[in-house]
């Protein structure tokens, strides 16, 4: 698991720009699907074709996001520096002095203005520099529209640990890639018609899943993303810690998961010995809600892969965590 999330952490696919793991997702699933296609959001969803007779086959959506936070080329200033514009929710705090890279490998470093301190870190604060001696010089490099991203790495800490980023949400595509090829091994065929989709835009509200969740119109919906924690010094309250097994979501901000989606993932868990937690998310939201409220509706809930310092260039996760996840996701795929 761990070289299956590295891979697909490497590339470079910020909000509205999915196409590069797009390819790197397709390629690693196709063995495992008896289709794979694209929508024209840029969705990715490899489709398994239940056993059981037409009219009792169920329709069983997950969803885990490609697209990862980062930042858009705004301005060029006339010294060279570049400005840019988010894509999705940065911490200014974390991305501070760190290296960037663009879609054409272009690097840079994201720095504040000169003399403005932590307090004052916000978007129009920063700059990129990518060593330009001016606008001209830059603008043989990147143009405006140009996206670029935090440079992504992902190693291993003690135990069955990682950090690194984009974790968000590229463990969950890892998770929904090796369930289907565990399940494809197994030699076991679903009852039910399997939909891993692999969504675009998560991060800047949703976008992708809810055209996907549309096409679909599945009679359940499962969202595979990220949660926080309460485990970490200072932490607010919240009953999911690190290596305490896949959680199953109850609620956050935008959603109020099915109920009997939720029994039904215990259920599972408690049956096949996986180790689960239950979260109750105080802000936030994934791809649960688009395939709650999509077309006449699903019933929707998510399984949340726990992780330390989300939006960060060292989100934490554990590797016992993450298997957790994928035998869940079996375990619902073959219910």
């Amino acid at each position: 698991m761990f070289n299956l999330i590295r891979k697909l952490c490497r590339p470079l696919s910020v909000s509205g720009r999915e196409e590069t793991i797009a390819g790197v997702i397709a390629e690693e699933i196709a063995p495992y699907a008896d289709a794979v296609s694209l929508d024209a959001m840029g969705n990715l969803t490899a489709f398994k074709a239940g056993s059981a007779p037409d009219g009792e086959r169920k329709k069983i959506m997950f969803a885990a996001h490609m697209d990862e936070i980062g930042f858009m080329v705004s301005f060029i200033e006339e010294n060279g520096f570049v400005r840019f514009q988010t894509l999705g929710g940065i911490n200014f705090a974390s991305a501070a002095f760190t290296r960037v890279v663009f879609e054409d490998g272009t690097r840079g470093v994201l720095v504040p203005e000169t003399g403005v301190g932590a307090g004052d870190f916000r978007q129009e604060k920063f700059v990129i520099d990518i060593g330009a001696k001016n606008r001209r010089e830059a603008e043989r490099k990147v143009a405006v529209g140009d996206t670029f991203a935090v440079e992504s790495d992902v190693i291993r800490l003690s135990g069955r640990r990682i950090a690194g980023r984009p974790l968000d949400d590229r463990v969950g595509c890892a998770v929904l890639v090796e369930a289907a090829k565990r399940m494809a091994e197994s030699g076991k065929v679903p009852r039910n018609d399997i939909y891993f989709c692999f969504t675009v835009q998560e991060e800047v509200g949703c976008r992708g899943s809810k055209t996907a969740a549309y096409t679909v119109q599945p009679d359940i919906g499962i969202a595979m993303d990220v949660t926080a924690t309460g485990d970490t010094v200072g932490a607010k309250p919240m009953a999911v810690s690190l290596g305490g097994g896949a959680a199953v979501k109850i609620k956050d901000s935008s959603v109020v998961c099915d109920r009997e989606v939720v029994k039904m993932m215990k259920d599972l868990c408690e049956a096949q010995g996986i180790r689960y937690q239950t979260e109750v998310l105080a802000a936030g939201g994934t791809d649960t809600s688009s395939m709650q409220a999509a077309a006449s509706g699903a019933r929707a809930g998510c399984i949340s892969i726990p992780c330390r310092y989300i939006h960060s260039s060292v989100e934490t996760v554990d590797l016992d965590d993450v298997e957790a996840c994928v035998r869940l996701t079996q375990a619902i795929a073959l219910q």
